[in-house]
C-alpha cells in the first residue's frame, strides 16, 4: 500500500484566455513534472475529491459528501464527456467504512461530474487510459456547506479506508484557491435561476454557452481591474497553503464561511477539497507536503496553486 496526493486549482478559462508567456510556461512546466511524477508512481486507483458547479448536484437534494459508484462527465469547459471508469465495489466499501467511522456520506450510482473533478484528471492523465476512479463530491458551492471540522473528519476517515487497500493510490483534491466567479446563489437568484439550481437537469447547449460566456467575460474584467467581484487574494492563498503544509487543521477549522467568502471569494470554499485530501494524508505515516507552484492569474479568475504530498 502506497498513497500519494496532488492538490491543484482548476480553472475553466485556461483554454479561453492567455495569461501571458511567463504564467503559461510556469503552469505547463509544473504539470509536466506532475505528470511524470504520477507516471512513475503508476497509480492503481485514483481518488478525486472536488466540487460541483450546479451541473450534477442541486438543492433538491444537496449532500455534504457523495461517493460515486457509477457516473459520467458532463463535458463542460472542453473537458471530455462520457462514462467514467469508476471502481463501483470500492465505492460501496468506501461508503461503508466512512459510515462506520462517524462520517455520513451519500452514494450515487448516477453521478454527474463537471470540470470541478475532471479538469485536473484531464491535465494529468491520458483520458483514454484513465486508471480506475473513485470520484468524491464535496459541497463547496451551495450553502449550508459542511464545516471545515467535518471536512477534515471526512478526510481522515477516507485516509483510513485507503490504508486498508493493497494498492498504489493517488488522491487528488481539485479546486480553490481564491477566486470569485459568477456563481448563482439561492438567496439572490431570479425565479428561473432558482428553479434551475433547485430542480436541476442538464443544460441545453445554448444555455451552457450563455453561462460560459459570462465567466469568459468576467476573466477579462478581472484582468483589466474592472470587475465588481472579490479580487484574487495571494496573501490569503499563501496563508491557506502554509496551514495545509503544516497540517494545522485547528487553524483551518477556525475559518468561518463568511470570512472565506470575504477573503477568498465564493470559489474560495473549494479549499475544502484540499483540506479533505491533506487530512487523508495526515494519517499516512512519513508523508510531507510541498507547494510546487503558486501564481495569481486574474484572467483565469484563479489563485492558481499546486501542492503534492508524498
Amino acid at each position: 500500500m502506497t498513497i500519494i496526493a496532488l492538490c491543484a486549482s482548476h480553472t475553466p478559462l485556461k483554454d479561453f484566455h492567455d495569461p501571458g508567456a511567463q504564467a503559461q510556461a510556469e503552469v505547463a512546466q509544473c504539470f509536466n513534472e506532475v505528470r511524470a511524477w504520477i507516471q512513475d508512481f503508476s497509480p492503481e486507483l485514483v481518488v478525486v475529491c472536488g466540487p460541483d458547479h450546479f451541473n450534477g448536484f442541486f438543492y433538491r437534494m444537496m449532500p455534504s459528501f457523495c461517493v460515486g459508484a457509477a457516473g459520467h462527465s458532463v463535458g463542460d469547459w472542453n473537458t471530455p464527456a462520457g462514462e467514467l471508469p469508476i471502481a463501483g465495489e470500492l465505492a460501496e466499501a468506501c461508503v461503508r467504512h466512512l459510515h462506520q467511522n462517524g462520517v455520513d456520506t451519500a452514494i450515487s450510482y448516477q453521478m454527474d461530474v463537471d470540470h470541478g473533478l475532471t479538469q485536473t484528471l484531464q491535465m494529468t492523465f491520458e483520458w483514454s487510459s484513465l486508471p480506475p476512479l473513485l470520484p468524491i463530491f464535496i459541497n463547496c458551492a451551495a450553502p449550508p456547506r459542511p464545516p471545515i471540522t467535518r471536512v477534515a473528519a471526512f478526510g481522515r476517515a477516507l485516509g483510513g479506508f485507503l490504508q486498508t487497500l493493497n494498492k498504489r493510490v493517488l488522491i487528488i483534491g481539485s479546486g480553490g484557491l481564491s477566486h470569485d466567479p459568477p456563481m448563482p446563489a439561492l438567496v439572490s437568484a431570479t425565479a428561473p435561476v432558482r428553479e434551475r439550481i433547485i430542480g436541476g437537469g442538464r443544460l441545453t447547449p445554448d444555455a451552457r454557452a450563455i453561462r460560459q460566456a459570462k465567466v469568459i467575460d468576467e476573466g477579462l474584467r478581472q484582468a483589466q481591474g474592472a470587475s465588481q467581484a472579490i479580487a484574487l487574494n495571494p496573501e490569503w492563498d499563501q496563508g491557506v497553503l502554509d496551514l495545509l503544509v503544516r497540517r494545522d487543521f485547528g487553524a483551518l477549522a477556525a475559518f468561518e464561511d463568511e470570512d472565506i467568502t470575504r477573503q477568498g471569494g465564493c470559489g474560495g470554499h473549494e479549499i475544502r477539497a484540499w483540506i479533505a485530501v491533506a487530512a487523508a494524508m495526515s494519517i499516512v505515516p512519513q508523508t510531507q507536503a510541498r507547494v510546487r507552484m503558486y501564481r495569481a492569474i486574474p484572467v483565469w479568475v484563479a489563485g492558481f496553486g499546486v501542492m503534492t504530498i508524498e
